[in-house]
């Protein structure tokens, strides 16, 4: 049986590839070519463009394919209160390649404000997808991400000497962002989450070691800030995660099942639906779905992957989703790309065309397991 609300049988991460328009005017703009506003007007139409695209093929929902951000977490973090965006000497290392200069500190109060530049994103977003008749998604970073990637040492001592206070103060601004964006007419927003896979992978928890961190305990500490900031959320928005192992020119960081943080992840956290990537043998089998408590909640199953540009074959999705069904029931799973198709700017090594084959693929294998 289809799903009449989110998470939906056939559903996507977030971010698309950025079309030829936006990374021509981005470029136009760093060379002082165009203003802001010329760049957010073609912003605007590419975004209204790829909102009907993914009702073409099918979606019950959109995305604004996330075409105003430069990175998928950076964006949003940088404009809440008390967090600056600044440049280190190092990227983030992924398999074979660094990412630009770019992190996040914090260096006063954290907060939420009323005019953070996303809410009107989203409104824009919204109004579209209405128009298309499909529900309009928002993807935010998950409150975990502000703390995991720099540790202690990007958290300011004089603002927070004791770190339980600025994870009180995580979850209150999280709790307002929920509560703007539901006012702001939200009703499936997407927490992205690239902590719980690092906490599944030993040369992540080893590199938190080695900023001087102690990752033991920080599973329950996570839980109990995204479960507090999430409390409030009316019964008609959905609030769901997507657990990530890097994503940035069609590569990765890490490795390793869910096995060490199932329980806590899946019984644990008050979501209402988990994108899960399995796309390759580092996410480990389907065993700690045996987590996932009966009822309500869904697992997004991401058996098709977002990295490269053959397209799956049917049957072998089916096979998957059969495999994932002896640990969690059919009913409660779902199926999607296993991440977005550009978590940054650059975007993964695809044609302009494989991320839309990609999806229509999972719409129609949907179709098949579940009905129409």
């Amino acid at each position: 049986m289809q799903r009449t609300k989110p998470p939906f049988r056939a559903d996507e991460v977030g971010s698309l590839l950025r079309p030829p328009k936006i990374k021509e005017a981005r470029a136009r703009l760093e060379k002082g070519e165009i203003s802001a506003d010329e760049l957010r007007k073609i912003e605007d139409m590419e975004i209204e463009k790829v909102v009907h695209k993914q009702a073409s093929v099918g979606l019950k929902l959109a995305t604004d394919g996330e075409f105003r951000r430069s990175w998928w977490h950076f964006d949003f973090l940088s404009h809440l209160t008390g967090c600056e965006l600044f440049h280190p000497d190092m990227g983030i290392q992924f398999a074979g390649v660094q990412t630009r200069h770019d992190a996040i500190r914090v260096i006063g109060k954290l907060d939420f404000s009323d005019h953070h530049p996303m809410l009107d994103h989203f409104r824009f977003l919204k109004k579209y997808a209405d128009q298309a008749h499909v529900v309009p998604k928002m993807t935010i970073p998950s409150p975990a991400v502000l703390h995991f990637r720099g540790g202690r040492k990007l958290i300011s001592r004089e603002v927070y000497p004791d770190l339980e206070e600025f994870y009180q103060d995580l979850g209150k601004t999280y709790r307002k962002a929920v509560k703007a964006f539901y006012d702001a007419g939200c009703r499936y927003l997407q927490f992205d989450d690239t902590v719980w896979a690092y906490l599944c992978s030993q040369e992540e928890l080893q590199k938190s070691r080695d900023r001087g961190d102690n990752p033991d305990g920080l599973q329950e500490i996570y839980a109990r800030v995204i479960n507090y900031a999430i409390a409030d959320r009316p019964s008609d928005m959905v609030i769901t995660t997507h657990v990530c192992r890097g994503n940035f020119r069609s590569t990765w960081i890490s490795s390793g099942g869910y096995e060490p943080v199932a329980e806590t992840m899946l019984a644990g956290t008050n979501y209402d639906g988990y994108f899960l990537e399995y796309d390759s043998d580092r996410a480990g089998g389907f065993e700690p779905l045996r987590f996932l408590p009966k009822g309500n909640k869904v697992v997004v199953v991401g058996v098709i992957t977002s990295k490269f540009g053959e397209l799956e074959k049917k049957d072998d999705i089916k096979r998957r989703l059969e495999e994932a069904s002896k640990f969690a029931p059919i009913e409660q799973l779902a199926v999607s790309p296993q991440c977005g198709f550009a978590s940054t700017e650059e975007g993964n090594i695809l044609s302009e065309e494989e991320p839309w084959a990609k999806l229509r693929l999972a719409v129609e294998v949907a179709n098949e397991v579940w009905g129409k």
